[in-house]
């Protein structure tokens, strides 16, 4: 544990006066969640998937309380506006529904398994995404982490290529009533 702290106090968890995507902002914060964030963070992810795919309030209070240092919120003026959550798994298998309960997770664990990537829609389309995802990224290499494995949609497999992904299998999981593609990320 010890080791995680002084990990997560080397990374730079606020950006002043960026200029990001031709956008000027005044104020980017990256923290870890906490238990009252979970209203806004459901808000966000209802807002932003589709039909059962959201988490429901319940699962996101479990994802704060079980793995705070997993569940990186994106903050710009002081209002919360996306997260990533995630879970860790000494065996990945990305189509076991109690994980995203937590259930067989282990913050010991080499690799990290995202749940959610997820904006507010009024600030989707602006790169905050791509900023969210290389903040945890940097926050998982420095915790020694070994992979990050997601799922997401067709239309979004390229997006994660680009972040560095690389393309796994049409997933077993059917989540949601939807179909998903499995994805990893080597941080080795």
């Amino acid at each position: 544990m010890k080791k995680m702290q002084h990990a997560h106090a080397a990374l730079p968890l606020r950006y002043e006066h960026l200029l990001f995507a031709g956008l000027f902002m005044s104020s980017i914060q990256f923290r870890d969640a906490l238990p009252t964030d979970a209203s806004r963070c459901y808000q966000i992810e209802s807002s932003a998937y589709e039909g059962d795919e959201a988490a429901t309030l319940e699962k996101i209070r479990t994802r704060i309380n079980q793995y705070p240092e997993g569940f990186l919120l994106l903050e710009i003026e002081g209002e919360v506006v996306g997260f990533i959550n995630s879970g860790c798994a000494y065996e990945v298998v990305m189509s076991d529904e109690e994980f995203k309960e937590l259930v067989g997770h282990s913050a010991d664990a080499p690799n990290v398994v995202i749940m959610s990537v997820v904006l507010d829609p009024r600030h989707q389309g602006k790169g905050y995404s791509t900023l969210l995802m290389k903040n945890f990224v940097a926050r998982m290499k420095a915790f020694g982490k070994k992979t990050i494995h997601l799922m997401c949609k067709d239309r979004h497999v390229e997006l994660y290529r680009r972040m560095g992904y690389e393309y796994v299998q049409p997933s077993a999981s059917d989540h949601g009533g939807m179909a998903w593609h499995e994805m990893v990320m080597s941080l080795r």
